[in-house]
């Protein structure tokens, strides 16, 4: 694992903050959820291609098929 997946999460997560913040000031609530649920999806998004090479490690570390 490198150091640039969490400073990209911690990016995401500080601009959909930010984002957030924004949003419900001007009362718009349905887009600050909207914004949050895009910024959970980045980021899991991210997070899945690295627990998929984790398994592709384990398996072929243990020769399992």
């Amino acid at each position: 694992m490198d150091i640039s997946l969490i400073i990209k999460v911690a990016g995401v997560g500080i601009l959909i903050s930010i984002l957030n913040m924004l949003l419900e000031k001007t009362d718009r609530k349905d887009w600050a959820t909207f914004t949050t649920l895009a910024g959970v999806i980045i980021v899991l998004s991210m997070v899945l291609t690295e627990i998929s090479a984790l398994f592709t490690t384990v398996k072929t570390m243990f020769q399992l098929y």
